[in-house]
């Protein structure tokens, strides 16, 4: 679908300040929104919203469908009651410009020991009838997850608890262990449901207070979900796996000019066939899901629903492996017919084939932009702005980018140049011309990651694609968010015909 033409902010919310050492869906996020409307933007980017394991990527949950409860806001805790005041009164001392996640881990989870115990003890009724409602509602996800997740802790000791090393009567889910632990655990699976239940009630408030300020949230849906989750446990007949439950194949890239090895993701590969069966259910209730949490969502990978990469699970590399055809027209045909009109980005960046583009454009799905890939290269490169189509999303970079400054300093001569002649500018504020360049263009929307917005370097990078710890990590400080900010995002933004609707989306 076409979207209106816009402009917002890349930033996930672990990267907001605050006392607890990670960004939450507390009182600074809601200052976020109030700075993204009074600097008259209408998108806020986030990244996946799910629970994060070994690595800390949100590319790679334990759930598709559940949240982060390191989100969780203590602060909003106590206002809802569940916490007394006294129960933050000895924070750590958490660094304030990145999340060190292993501490983060031990003190929330501490916090949130004592809300699910003062919420067992002394939850209001109200309170206890929006818990129990939110678990009749959510039945199909929430009782597998919060299982998987007990189960994980009881053997995390144990090759990390992923779910093929368990006992084999759990690992093939035989309904007699699923009682017997669903029994034995049935506490730990109280509070799982319990933290889904007040991460959910936070961040929905949170969308909505976006929302009526005429922003949307922009969500991000990685195509393929990792193997170690609820998902694939509860599901096991949906993807490729050997009978002890290790998957025949892996999904990847092949070798290209970036890797003369490929990239060897992991994931399981969809059985897309037996998918097809019920109308692609699986995924419905996905969307359905997603689409309940954001506005709009950028689907990763979305090369994957035409032909994938699969290789063998065997292999060390993604050298070896073979393409294989997606559920491609007929999957989206089905969501739409199931769905009504999908508010989609396609992510559509690596090699990309008239095939792909052909699914992309029958559904009018636009495709990304990423300006930093445009210069240095050939003349008319896609990715230069005089070559843009409407019906697209422009960045500067993303979150598996350098930021722009970072980039730029890192770039050949050449590449140097050709971005100042084209900017037609001498550099010294590049970040922030490119930030216009992108403004200025045709795409209808533009979204730009925060660290651009500050000038940063590249200590200031969310990730590194093929790096397995040291990212995801960046926070910023209240301080950094300055009114010099808002006011030149607000001048590009009228000046490029960027502001926001009249009218906040319905969706």
């Amino acid at each position: 679908m076409r979207f209106t033409r816009s402009c917002g902010i890349l930033l996930h919310p672990t990267s907001l300040p605050g006392r607890y050492g990670i960004g939450d869906l507390g009182e600074a996020a809601y200052q976020f929104v109030d700075f993204l409307a009074a600097s008259k933007q209408s998108l806020w980017q986030i990244l996946p919203l799910g629970p994060t394991g070994y690595g800390d990527s949100p590319y790679q949950c334990f759930s598709a469908f559940a949240g982060n409860p390191l989100l969780i806001s203590p602060d909003k805790l106590i206002e809802a009651g569940y916490l007394p005041p006294s129960a933050v009164n000895d924070i750590p001392p958490f660094p304030s410009h990145h999340v060190d996640f292993g501490w983060v881990i031990v003190y929330k989870n501490q916090l949130f020991d004592k809300a699910f115990a003062h919420f067992q003890k002394r939850g209001t009724a109200v309170q206890k009838a929006a818990y129990n409602q939110f678990c009749e509602e959510n039945k199909t996800w929430l009782n597998d997850f919060a299982l998987f997740m007990a189960l994980k802790k009881e053997y995390m000791h144990d090759n990390g608890g992923v779910w093929n090393t368990w006992p084999e009567a759990i690992v093939r889910r035989e309904p007699e262990a699923i009682a017997r632990w669903s029994a034995q655990k049935a506490d730990e699976i109280e509070r799982n449901k319990f933290l889904q239940f007040v991460f959910f009630e936070q961040w929905l408030t949170l969308k909505a207070y976006a929302n009526e300020r005429y922003i949307q949230i922009v969500g991000d849906a990685p195509i393929f979900v990792a193997y170690d989750s609820a998902d694939v446990w509860a599901n096991p007949g949906l993807f490729y796996l050997n009978e002890d439950g290790s998957p025949k194949v892996i999904a990847g890239v092949p070798p290209d000019y970036f890797s003369e090895t490929g990239q060897r993701w992991g994931n399981p590969l969809y059985n897309w066939p037996q998918m097809k069966k019920d109308g692609y259910g699986w995924w419905m209730s996905r969307l359905q899901a997603i689409f309940t949490q954001v506005d709009i969502v950028r689907l990763d990978h979305f090369r994957g629903f035409e032909a994938y990469w699969e290789i063998p699970a065997e292999e060390e590399t993604a050298v070896i492996g073979q393409w294989v055809k997606g559920p491609g027209l007929d999957f989206f045909h089905t969501m739409q017919q199931k769905m009504g009109e999908l508010p989609i980005i396609a992510e559509d960046l690596g090699v990309i084939t008239p095939e792909v583009e052909e699914l992309r454009d029958t559904f009018n799905f636009p495709g990304m932009k990423i300006l930093q890939f445009a210069f240095g290269g050939e003349k008319n490169s896609s990715f230069l702005p005089h070559t843009f189509v409407h019906n697209c999303v422009v960045y500067t970079g993303t979150h598996d980018n350098e930021t722009t400054m970072g980039w730029y300093r890192n770039a050949t001569l050449a590449e140097q140049d050709h971005v100042r002649r084209y900017v037609a500018s001498d550099g010294h504020d590049i970040a922030w011309d490119m930030i216009r360049l992108a403004f200025a263009s045709v795409a209808d929307m533009a979204v730009i990651p925060l660290q651009d917005h500050m000038k940063l370097g590249n200590t200031a990078r969310m990730n590194f694609p093929g790096k397995a710890s040291g990212y995801w990590q960046w926070r910023f400080t209240s301080e950094m968010l300055t009114s010099e900010i808002q006011r030149r995002l607000v001048e590009l933004t009228d000046l490029y015909g960027r502001l926001p609707q009249t009218e906040p989306d319905e969706s």
